[in-house]
């Protein structure tokens, strides 16, 4: 008896060291997706090397992501480039890919350099990037200042541009030429855990079920400055931020549409493919993501922005399409199904996560302009 006591007591110590130690693999793995990473592109996008580099061509490793349409930046430490189409006629090997070099902004691309495809074209500021002027301004939110910039524009609608995961207020430059022609004024808000920008208190995350108060900050900033209305126009994380202000503020009713790029819809799937890109062990993931969700506060009772389509009041722009390989489609299917009253989406084929732009700017902006111009 003594002895199946003890076996019994030593297979509980075991199977509860075990579920420790998954619990703890789970928290890890939850820290991994969560914590951000200001700037550095998103995890699991491939590096390729550069081959050669010279009189506005660069050749790259051939790969699904260098042969993808439309313009991107290419980054590496040290490094940032601008790379237009693929040169389809241009000589190259059979395991390259030659594409259009537009810009070297920093650094040098010599062979052998790894780097990233990402959609943040521009690096620095509107002005030094793009030759727009602004204003560098503080967005006083819940936690303390907000950096942002402002670009003056003739109109009394302001846009207010909100960047997404992997990624800075650097990423919604790709637009501020196009919305500068409108004469709209924008707003591009750096938020929590941003560079320069205060943390949270628990230092990770929340895909936008936290941020996006600092989001209804910068629309009090707006309104206190001139707008009277205002269009949210986010990607990833931030539309989902975009979502949450049109649902939750109180000053929702200045609100005058919402463009949401790349939007997080079904937080489940994205957090569990972060981890996995994270490199997080098969066995673990059901634990990182529901650890995941627990940290940021993504609580099963909880309902993740857009679904009430119901509830919807303004106009809405989705940009979005089957290849995003992060933050799924289907839900952006599906809310514009059950409101076409209201929501117009922009399919985009062959673009990768928060990249709906890149893969065909004049599309994209003339989706957008159809869009604005009622509500400007």
């Amino acid at each position: 008896m003594r002895t199946a006591t003890a076996t019994a007591a030593a297979v509980t110590t075991t199977l509860l060291g075990a579920g420790a130690a998954a619990v703890a693999a789970g928290r890890y793995a939850a820290d991994a997706a969560l914590r951000p990473h200001p700037g550095r592109p998103l995890p699991g996008g491939p590096r390729l090397s550069v081959h050669s580099a010279a009189a506005g061509r660069v050749a790259l490793t051939r790969s699904l992501a260098s042969l993808m349409p439309g313009t991107y930046g290419l980054t590496a430490p040290g490094v940032h480039a601008v790379v237009g189409p693929v040169l389809p006629d241009a000589a190259h090997g059979p395991d390259t890919v030659v594409r259009r070099l537009l810009a070297v902004t920093h650094g040098t691309l010599d062979p052998g350099t790894r780097v990233t495809l990402t959609p943040q074209v521009h690096a620095g500021n509107p002005r030094t990037a793009l030759g727009l002027d602004h204003a560098d301004v503080d967005v006083p939110g819940e936690l303390g200042a907000l950096p942002a910039w402002f670009l003056p524009g003739a109109r009394d609608t302001w846009v207010i541009t909100v960047h997404g995961l992997g990624a800075g207020r650097e990423h919604p430059m790709v637009v501020m030429p196009f919305l500068h022609r409108q004469r709209l004024p924008v707003l591009d808000l750096a938020y929590r855990g941003d560079l320069g920008a205060p943390s949270s208190p628990d230092g990770l995350g929340h895909l936008g079920e936290s941020e996006w108060r600092d989001l209804d900050a910068a629309i009090r900033y707006a309104l206190r400055y001139g707008a009277r209305r205002v269009v949210l126009h986010g990607w990833s994380t931030g539309a989902t931020m975009a979502l949450h202000a049109a649902e939750r503020s109180a000053l929702a009713d200045r609100i005058s549409g919402l463009v949401l790029d790349s939007p997080v819809l079904d937080w489940h799937t994205t957090l569990r493919r972060l981890a996995a890109a994270r490199r997080t062990p098969a066995a673990v993931l059901p634990l990182a993501v529901r650890a995941a969700e627990g940290r940021a506060g993504l609580r099963a009772d909880r309902r993740p922005p857009g679904a009430d389509p119901g509830a919807l009041r303004v106009p809405v722009l989705v940009f979005h399409g089957p290849d995003d390989t992060l933050a799924p489609w289907e839900p952006s299917r599906r809310l514009a199904a059950a409101r076409p009253d209201l929501v117009t989406l922009h399919t985009v084929r062959g673009a990768g996560h928060g990249a709906m732009w890149n893969a065909d700017p004049g599309r994209y902006e003339e989706a957008l302009r159809r869009f604005l111009v009622p509500l400007m």
